[in-house]
């Protein structure tokens, strides 16, 4: 099956495109990586985007604009993937993440999604695939989040089951460095992953209020500051860091705003220039490497991915924490390209009907799902079978039961 594969990031860099070929025979999935690329956001529908996540607040007008635009951008960008590499069976689409709602105090005990702290209560991805099944001639499989926060999980991050099935040889981290920051612990007990905490999110942030760029190029800016060693030990206190695996986390709690929010609050000032995006940079190293020490000691390598890895002072800092790291390209998977193939591989197996996580912990997925679900929802319906066969539809009988 051709699978072409949409998506973007907690930082909306960009649209992720990747076309991967995969079958399941004897039960090994075999994913044939054909082609992967970034294609940019209209200038002015990213502004709005951005303008519209936490802490921002917006109305259901703008979000049902949102909602129809991503959409056709991502339909017009799948609808350039298919001219350019031909014909495919299934378009997956993550769509864009506006808001993943979780509860970060104590469990009330009233329901299926109140039954843990910290537990995920819902999650928003913008981007109508009905515009993408139009444009693209082709089925969509999307809000592949939804139905495990159903059944108790967390929602995210997805990619431990891509880390298992790929990686689970040898104990191993695997590390995604997007704009929040995620690892999957394999190859040594239970499958346990979550959101370590902010990848790229507050140092891109900061970035952009300072200089106007999106972020620090290889790390340049933060390589000529110094950590601020009393802001950094102020950033560090922060609760989510202490909550077990698995756990989640986005710009809810880490908005553009939180750095001097969190800092003021405990009469802290800002470091200035070069200095906060060091001391930035300093925390998501920190935040990960305990992360990894303190779940899964006897870890062998951490394999890194997502656009942190083109960060030459933030993957530096993590070498000089911890052992045996590698960046995914090394091992064959593309840092750019892994989430965007990742989703891919769960929407094949959505359109076979087969799980899209894998075990974890006491019973549990590794999302903290109650039980193994099929993730996303499909556009349009497959249709049912039809035992006169498939006639055009023109008359109406209505029948008492």
């Amino acid at each position: 099956m051709r699978v072409l594969a949409l998506s973007s990031g907690t930082s909306v860099d960009a649209i992720d495109v990747a076309l991967a070929e995969l079958d399941d025979a004897d039960g090994v999935v075999r994913m044939r990586m054909v082609a992967h690329t970034e294609r940019s956001w209209p200038a002015p529908l990213r502004g709005r985007i951005l303008a519209a996540l936490p802490p921002a607040a917006t109305d259901l007008g703008e979000v049902c604009r949102l909602d129809t635009e991503i959409g056709q951008a991502f339909a017009a960008v799948g609808a350039r993937a298919i001219e350019e590499w031909g014909a495919v069976d299934l378009v997956v689409s993550h769509g864009q993440t506006v808001h993943h709602w979780v509860e970060h105090g104590t469990p009330d005990g009233g329901g299926d999604a109140g039954d843990r702290a910290g537990s995920a209560r819902g999650t928003l991805q913008l981007g109508s695939p009905a515009w993408i099944a139009a444009r693209t001639g082709r089925p969509v499989i999307h809000d592949l989040r939804t139905a495990d926060i159903a059944a108790g999980g967390q929602g995210a991050p997805l990619v431990s089951l891509l880390d298992a099935l790929w990686l689970g040889d040898r104990p191993t981290a695997a590390l995604n460095i997007g704009g929040i920051a995620n690892i999957t612990l394999v190859g040594d007990g239970p499958v346990r992953a979550g959101d370590t905490g902010p990848g790229n999110c507050l140092l891109d942030a900061a970035i952009a209020a300072a200089t106007g760029y999106p972020f620090d190029p290889e790390g340049s800016l933060a390589a000529a500051g110094r950590v601020d060693p009393v802001a950094l030990s102020v950033l560090l206190a922060e609760p989510y860091y202490a909550r077990p695996l698995p756990k989640s986390t986005g710009r809810e709690t880490f908005d553009a705003g939180y750095v001097a929010a969190t800092l003021a609050a405990a009469g802290v000032a800002v470091p200035a220039g070069n200095d906060l995006f060091a001391t930035l940079t300093e925390l998501t190293v920190r935040t990960v490497a305990e992360a990894i020490v303190r779940d899964a000691p006897g870890t062998e390598r951490v394999v890194v991915s997502g656009g942190g890895v083109r960060n030459a002072t933030l993957l530096a800092g993590l070498r000089s924490r911890l052992s045996g790291v590698v960046t995914s390209d090394a091992l064959g998977l593309a840092a750019e390209a892994k989430e965007a193939h990742m989703f891919a591989l769960l929407g094949y197996l959505s359109a076979r009907g087969l799980p899209g996580t894998v075990p974890g912990v006491d019973g549990r997925r590794a999302t903290g799902a109650r039980s193994a679900v099929v993730l996303g929802s499909l556009t349009p319906p497959a249709p049912a079978p039809c035992p006169t066969g498939r006639v055009p539809v023109h008359t109406l009988v209505l029948e008492e039961g």
